[in-house]
């Protein structure tokens, strides 16, 4: 590296940091006049290249003001987490690395980060010590490989070698899900050829739970997927009755748990996820509790064998391979960024005790939002047990109104939901940056536009 590329990447952390820094004032959605300019960066491709420190300064001055203010504290949607410190600064050193992380002998810095950090996790939340982890980009492709998982397993306990023969001809699978399942579910249960409308729903309780005891007999191969953490309410399925009754027929249980399984990090939330570390297999974010920069989820399987053998594809001559498998192995993709290496510097940075705090703080902001809000005279619509707050403002068109006027206030922004047939805000704490000011700050302006039909 010369002079000139060191001077550049000095100049982007200091245009990083301003930009950080600005996230305490600024407003969390973008202005229209910052959306307006957009149009600077687009246009046919230049005939020529530009100097890399104009472009840099071009992308900062036009690119920055047109962000969504996720990183910061006020920002209430999607559960979406902001980047640890610890972990953004360490996704900028991997990303100087420029590693690929698909076998060992092409990163071993990437392999054993990586390793390490999926022990970490694994330890942190409880899960079997056998179980093998791998690091993928999000709970979509984490819930593609713990049921692809499952659908080897299952086959192949029915004779059926699904990865050789595919599913022509095949032992059909019962596939049994909620009736608030995620829709990554059934994205990933689509990709792998079971088909969305296919599956058998399990009736919900008014949290969004599976009702165990509406749960149906089982026979044949069959994969149960189960939920923890609802995307509205937080809330969780039962797991250990539903690990119970599900294995008494041989079937194969997994978790969608993208933020909820970050619950078991914490001693005072552990109890909400009692049993869940019966079941076969689990998809988690990393980049949502664990705050990590995106993209970043992992994928557990008790036995990780039917993981490797769903993911490992056919032999390559020119590819290394080792006795217990190299990383991408186990993951849909082969050429990948090393992203063990965020985790690994967040887990190091906040330790078992700081995982713990993240989670315990994050819950009990949410609960004091919801407790001002309920206090402003609105209905909290669902049990604030952990980081999600559903608020009706009234009818469903006032809860409308408010949401679209927060949004445009840009004070802090929650989206929008519809829960048992209720227009609702929807607000999830995610963030190590939140703090009791901003969740004030928050409250405060909420309550503001709700009061004033004008806006």
């Amino acid at each position: 590296m010369d002079g000139g590329d060191a001077s550049l990447l000095n100049e982007a952390a200091a245009r990083a940091g301003r930009y950080l820094e600005s996230l305490r004032t600024r407003p969390v959605s973008p202005t229209a006049d910052a959306l307006e300019r957009l149009g600077a960066l687009c246009g046919p491709l230049p005939e020529r290249g530009e100097d890399p420190a104009q472009v840099l300064r071009l992308l900062d001055e036009v690119g920055s003001p047109a962000t969504v203010g996720s990183a910061g504290g006020r920002y209430f949607g999607f559960v979406i987490g902001g980047a640890l410190p610890a972990a953004l600064a360490a996704n900028w050193l991997a990303g100087a690395w420029d590693q690929n992380a698909a076998v060992e002998a092409m990163s071993p810095i990437a392999a054993r980060l990586e390793e390490t950090a999926l022990a970490w996790i694994r330890e942190a939340l409880g899960l079997p010590p056998g179980a093998r982890g791998a690091f993928v980009t999000g709970d979509t492709m984490a819930n593609l490989s713990g049921l692809a998982a499952a659908r080897h397993a299952v086959l192949e306990a029915a004779g059926w070698d699904v990865e050789a023969r595919g599913l022509f001809g095949a032992p059909a699978v019962s596939v049994v899900v909620g009736e608030e399942v995620h829709v990554s579910v059934l994205k990933a249960l689509a990709l792998l050829g079971f088909g969305r409308d296919r599956v058998v729903r399990v009736p919900a309780d008014e949290q969004g739970r599976i009702r165990a005891d509406r749960f149906p007999e089982l026979s044949g191969p069959s994969i149960v997927c189960a939920q923890a953490g609802n995307v509205n309410t937080g809330a969780f399925d039962p797991a250990r009755e539903l690990c119970e009754r599900a294995h008494r027929s041989g079937a194969w249980v997994h978790f969608d748990a993208a933020f909820g399984l970050w619950a078991r990090a914490s001693p005072d939330r552990r109890r909400l996820t009692a049993g869940i570390e019966d079941a076969d297999s689990w998809a988690i974010d990393a980049h949502k509790w664990l705050n990590v920069p995106y993209d970043s989820g992992a994928v557990f399987v008790r036995d990780g064998r039917h993981l490797r053998a769903a993911m490992a594809g056919a032999p390559a001559a020119y590819l290394p391979r080792s006795l217990e498998g190299e990383p991408m192995e186990y993951v849909p993709e082969m050429s990948r960024r090393a992203r063990g290496v965020d985790a690994w510097a967040a887990l190091r940075s906040l330790g078992r005790s700081g995982l713990a705090d993240l989670v315990d703080r994050c819950c009990r902001h949410a609960a004091r939002m919801a407790s001002l809000l309920r206090a402003g005279g609105y209905r909290i619509l669902n049990e604030v047990d952990l980081n999600q707050v559903l608020v009706s403002f009234g009818n469903d068109d006032e809860t409308r109104r408010v949401i679209a006027a927060v949004q445009k206030d840009g004070t802090c922004w929650c989206g929008g939901t519809v829960w048992h047939g209720t227009t609702a805000m929807r607000i999830s704490v995610s963030s190590w940056a939140t703090t009791e000011d901003d969740v004030d700050r928050s409250a405060s302006a909420i309550l503001r536009i709700a009061s004033d039909r004008s806006l």
